[in-house]
């Protein structure tokens, strides 16, 4: 695949079309691989194939037969819960909070949406997560318009090139967890369909190398089917623009994010500035992932439950939060005179400071609201230079997370069961003209005298003079 930025930078990932980021990250890395020489790219693959990056689940020996922890990474460090863990009996209660706003979702969303949020954030229960994160990313609703969409995509045949592509990057994802070390297993021949899939259900985009191990961990939780609507609701309702042949969105976002590090931390952007470090050269690891390559995986899953219902504002919030643990001292500006060491630092976080509890407290706290990223967007969209090779970004096409994905489908589904109904137009054949109806004249006659001309001669009766006495049942006309 040649050399790439380590991880999954997303690069190389549409051989033969053109790439807004190639030019950019292509120089830098080039310039790195010719001060290290082949170490770069041994030590880029070796990271790519013999580890989940920070899941977790380092091996302490030779592990055929070591046991998985309760994420199923082999030889993994967290077959127990960790310091900060919520106790079961809290667990619990969450758990049935959970079940019973997700029992009743159209109601809770349309009235307390305020309470699924705060309790994404304090993270979801992992044995509700297949429950929910279908709901709060409208992928429920998706495959329930298209219920046999799926099943057709994965009978249908796929592009030859997509498919050897994506056949090489299988054991690239999550080597170490149970689901994904046989190549013929139920995890990497899943993560194949579904892969596969998306190259048929959108193919002017194709297949993105940072799409593997999004899709990974949504099967560690999803059927293929579920897990193939939540891989289509992120690229294309959360991250449009990311994962095409282009990667216009990404360069926008490299560009936010820069301005708010000059906005936020003003002292971490001058020193990235001097080193000459730009945040493409470490941004799209951590977003086209969503982060899964690059945390500890109880982390990666607190900040998947605020992603699906806050939207993209979470990563923001979790890169800058990164960027401040790796450089916000003075000593540790100090001790990277240099990019590498840099790089380095951003890399290399204690695994103290990410451990989920506090980790998502820090992210939490960083002062950025949804309307600060929208104006900061604007405010990038207007500079950023317009390119010939690609589509221009379109961040209005980005919906900010589960409470507008779910009013966009309501109305969506109202307008589409509310269709009026064709008028139906009957021809009939003109009526004959009748006379017209002539108002009898009854200007001083009597009622008796209508009565007889109508009905003939006059009943002989009583004379005037005795009717007046006569009852009504024995009067003739």
């Amino acid at each position: 695949m040649g050399a790439q930025a380590p991880g999954c930078s997303g690069v190389a990932s549409h051989p033969g079309s053109p790439h807004i980021l190639q030019p950019v990250v292509a120089g830098v890395w080039g310039t790195m691989a010719q001060a290290l020489g082949e170490d770069l790219v041994q030590t880029s693959e070796l990271q790519d194939d013999s580890s989940s990056l920070g899941s977790d689940s380092e091996l302490s020996g030779p592990g055929p037969y070591r046991q998985a922890d309760r994420y199923g990474f082999i030889g993994g460090s967290s077959a127990e819960p960790g310091p900060g863990h919520p106790p079961a009996d809290l667990i619990r209660q969450r758990e049935m909070k959970w079940v019973e706003m997700t029992s009743h979702w159209e109601k809770t969303m349309s009235r307390r949406y305020k309470k699924v949020k705060m309790q994404c954030r304090k993270g979801i229960p992992s044995a509700l997560r297949a429950r929910c994160w279908p709901l709060l990313c409208g992928a429920q609703v998706c495959q329930k318009n298209s219920p046999d969409t799926y099943k057709e995509l994965a009978k249908a045949p796929g592009d030859p090139h997509w498919m050897e592509t994506i056949s090489r990057d299988l054991h690239r994802q999550f080597p170490l967890h149970e689901m994904f070390v046989s190549p013929q297993g139920h995890g990497q021949q899943g993560l194949l369909q579904v892969l596969k899939a998306y190259t048929l259900h959108r193919p002017e985009q194709g297949y993105c190398q940072a799409q593997g191990p999004v899709a990974a961990v949504l099967l560690m939780h999803l059927p293929p089917e579920e897990a193939f609507w939540c891989l289509v609701q992120i690229c294309e309702v959360y991250l449009p623009g990311y994962y095409g042949p282009h990667m216009e969105a990404v360069q926008l976002d490299a560009e936010v994010f820069a301005a708010l590090l000059r906005r936020l931390l003003p002292r971490v952007h001058k020193h990235l500035q001097q080193v000459g470090v730009g945040p493409l050269l470490y941004l799209p690891e951590w977003f086209l992932c969503l982060f899964a390559r690059s945390l500890p995986f109880p982390t990666v899953l607190r900040v998947w439950d605020a992603f699906l219902s806050e939207g993209v504002k979470v990563l923001f919030r979790v890169g800058l939060t990164l960027v401040r643990l790796a450089l916000g001292t003075t000593e540790q500006r100090l001790a990277c005179p240099g990019l590498l060491e840099t790089l380095g630092a951003l890399r290399a976080i204690p695994p103290t400071q990410l451990q989920e509890e506090v980790f998502m407290s820090q992210v939490h706290s960083v002062a950025l609201s949804e309307h600060d990223l929208q104006r900061e967007i604007r405010a990038q969209l207007a500079q950023l230079p317009q390119s010939t090779s690609g589509p221009p970004p379109r961040p209005q096409a980005r919906l900010p997370g589960a409470q507008a994905i779910f009013e966009a489908q309501q109305l969506a589904g109202a307008r589409g069961g509310a269709r009026p109904e064709v008028p139906r137009i009957v021809v009939q054949p003109p009526e004959e003209p009748r006379p017209p109806r002539r108002k009898p004249q009854t200007r001083g006659k009597t009622f008796h005298g209508l009565l007889t001309r109508s009905r003939g001669p006059p009943v002989e009766g009583p004379s005037r003079s005795h009717r007046s006495s006569t009852s009504f049942l024995d009067t003739r006309f």
